[in-house]
């Protein structure tokens, strides 16, 4: 870690009116967790006191104080899940991934966690890896988990899926088009804009069939980061009306060609994504 990186977030997000939990997140989306000399840099920085900085830290279920993996399961272990035997399936990740919960394996792929409650008991037991939640989950299905996530979370059958579609789209500042027309995405013109966290800058490109959760991106973007979108064109930062009722970070508008918005949600490893076609530019 370095104090001048933190500092220059601590500056970024000053200028923007960021408060401690932006700044947090900046931090995280760096280092993939919230190191202790880093939190001190803040406190002092901020004025908050450090009590302050780590009950925001260890509050929110985003933030890290220790280095995780690249794909975070967390399991159940609520009283719903909890008599329908979630212990049994906390016992088969211990067993396949060969650490304990609370741990990282030692390729920093997968860190295990158990959590209290997950807001679904009726489906339970729950498993939620990197925002993906898998229901009525027992002993024989973690192995097809595990594949699962190797294999991508992201990765859908495109061909023959009436729920996907192709959709253009452009800047809702200047209309200029975020299509890439030299840059296919299963087998379409891409969206490309430009995208900013913690200290990287660079593009990203999306699939441009609606459904589709395909990205490629400049640089690797840590889970649960959340992502400031940018247009390539006027370079103007796209900030949704709303926030994703899903996990409550900003939303990412793009006007889509022949009237209507799509809204994408900023932070990575959140699925949540809504077409209106009864809005126009």
């Amino acid at each position: 870690m370095k104090a001048e990186d933190i500092q220059a977030i601590l500056d970024k997000r000053k200028k923007e009116g960021g408060g401690l939990i932006a700044i947090l997140e900046d931090v995280q989306a760096k280092y993939g967790c919230l190191p202790q000399e880093a939190l001190k840099i803040v406190s002092k920085s901020t004025g908050r006191s450090m009590v302050d900085v780590f009950a925001v830290a260890t509050f929110y279920r985003s933030f890290s104080l220790k280095p995780r993996g690249r794909h975070l399961v967390s399991v159940c272990v609520g009283t719903a899940c909890h008599v329908r035997r979630s212990a049994l399936i906390v016992q088969e990740f211990e067993k396949q991934l060969a650490i304990a919960r609370g741990q990282t394996t030692s390729d920093r792929e997968f860190t295990l966690e158990t959590v209290n409650c997950l807001g679904a008991c009726a489906i339970g037991p729950i498993v939620v890896v990197d925002g993906h939640y898998f229901s009525q989950v027992n002993v024989g299905h973690v192995s097809r988990i595990l594949k699962k996530v190797r294999d991508g979370l992201d990765k859908v059958e495109v061909k023959g899926d009436e729920r996907i579609f192709p959709v253009e789209v452009s800047c809702p500042r200047c209309n200029h088009t975020f299509m890439d027309r030299t840059h296919l995405i299963d087998g379409k013109p891409s969206i490309r804009v430009t995208i900013a966290f913690g200290n990287q800058h660079g593009w990203l490109r999306l699939s441009s069939l609606y459904g589709s959760y395909n990205v490629e991106s400049e640089y690797e973007v840590p889970p649960q980061a959340i992502v400031n979108f940018f247009c390539p064109h006027c370079h103007t930062e796209l900030i949704g009306g709303w926030d994703c009722p899903e996990c409550g970070a900003p939303t990412v508008p793009m006007i889509v060609r022949n009237g209507g918005i799509v809204q994408i949600c900023s932070r990575k490893g959140c699925r949540y994504h809504m077409l209106d076609l009864t809005r126009h530019a």
